[in-house]
């Protein structure tokens, strides 16, 4: 499965959670694919420096170049999952054809519509809140796709 992780800039949480989710996945077993991009992203942008401390307390690199969202991802993708309503919406409206696989991780992975908070420009404590909040959405997730593999 080819799963690609979306927010704003592609420097905080999409990158973040594409991270968090590779680790989660590899101790699981899941044969998946897991990228990031952001619907306003500046090409080779750097993630935010709290967000790669954040995920280093975890042990996890986050080793990042910023990219936005093209066709090419969007079609290559089986799921895409965004971190708000908005970001889901934009990308329903540029890419409408594949709104059947675009979702809120919220929505898809807890079944809420809730939007994952912003950390940008906030504390590494807000980084830290960002990525547990990530993390359990993920391990959602993760617990999902193996039930889906199991049938």
């Amino acid at each position: 499965m080819n799963i690609i992780f979306v927010c704003t800039g592609n420097t905080c949480r999409s990158p973040m959670a594409e991270a968090l989710f590779k680790s989660i996945a590899e101790k699981k077993g899941l044969d998946v694919t897991v990228r990031s991009a952001g619907v306003f992203a500046s090409p080779n942008g750097k993630a935010s420096p709290y967000a790669i401390e954040a995920l280093f307390e975890k042990h996890i690199a986050l080793n990042h170049v910023s990219s936005q969202l093209t066709e090419e991802d969007v079609e290559a993708a089986d799921l895409i999952l965004t971190m708000t309503n908005q970001h889901k919406q934009l990308i329903i409206n540029q890419f409408g054809s594949h709104s059947d696989k675009v979702f809120t991780i919220k929505e898809y992975a807890a079944g809420v519509d809730e939007d994952v908070t912003d950390p940008f420009g906030g504390t590494l404590e807000v980084y830290r809140r960002s990525r547990d909040e990530l993390e359990d959405l993920l391990n959602l997730l993760a617990e999902q796709l193996q039930k889906n593999k199991d049938r």
